[in-house]
């Protein structure tokens, strides 16, 4: 069961993050399938990284370059995959107006206008919130965001159709991320992604849920209306804004 449950975890970390994993750990679909309990473990591990890497470099340098090299250790250390995901999700919405002409966009390796604008909004949103704070809030914040936006990207699995699981000639085009979640395995991922905001006090921890709620729904309900259902770049765009509420809600003062 351990070597079981290690698996998936290390699976979960071999797809989501540039970082080795043991040899012995092996692939196949149902492992993937089963894996997306773990997504919200990996953001605890890479909110570590984060925190450690402006914790470090917040000793000797300015905190908004402290920030800068923090938010550039995380994209070295998960290859930008959600940031990728966000700016294909901003040139799908941006320039498709129906929902083959925003899966088909979506599609395209190559980065829009809309992908781009996106992609800079969103990278300036991050640092400025996390330059505003003091170095130790900041450390907090990432250790927070990291996995509970995650888990807003894991809800959606949950909750959601896989948007792109037929074409029109009936053949599945589902990745094997595209399943839902055993209700066991998405109380598993709500623990992993809850569990720091222990750290916090009350007033913060309703700040980071009504928000991360907020930002969660919205993004759900605009995808549900014109695609009918999430793509793996949905989930990407999610864990973005997620985390991006998660930080401005820590910068947010009682009062």
């Amino acid at each position: 069961m351990m070597r079981r449950e290690l698996e998936l975890f290390f699976n979960a970390l071999r797809y989501f993050t540039r970082l080795p994993v043991p040899a012995w750990v092996g692939w196949s679909t149902d492992i993937m399938n089963a894996c997306a309990r773990w997504f919200p473990a990996v953001g605890l591990l890479v909110g570590a990284v984060a925190a450690a890497v402006l914790w470090v470099t917040g000793q000797w340098l300015p905190a908004a370059l402290a920030v800068v090299l923090s938010t550039a250790a995380t994209l070295r250390l998960t290859g930008g995959f959600h940031e990728d995901g966000w700016a294909d999700v901003c040139d799908g919405f941006g320039g498709g107006w129906t929902r083959d002409q925003i899966l088909t966009i979506m599609k395209d390796s190559r980065i829009g206008a809309y992908g781009a604008m996106g992609l800079v909004i969103m990278l300036a949103a991050k640092m400025v919130a996390l330059s505003s704070m003091p170095l130790a809030s900041a450390m907090l914040a990432l250790l927070v965001a990291h996995p509970v936006s995650r888990l807003c990207a894991t809800v959606l699995i949950f909750t959601m159709r896989y948007a792109r699981d037929e074409d029109p000639d009936g053949v599945s085009r589902a990745k094997p991320l595209a399943v839902r979640l055993s209700g066991g395995g998405m109380v598993w991922a709500a623990l992993c992604g809850l569990a720091p905001l222990a750290l916090l006090a009350p007033w913060q921890i309703v700040a980071v849920i009504a928000l991360a709620v907020l930002a969660t729904v919205a993004a759900a309900r605009h995808f549900q209306r014109r695609i009918g259902g999430y793509t793996g770049d949905c989930l990407g765009a999610t864990q973005q804004l997620a985390e991006v509420a998660v930080y401005i809600a820590l910068c947010m003062r009682p009062g």
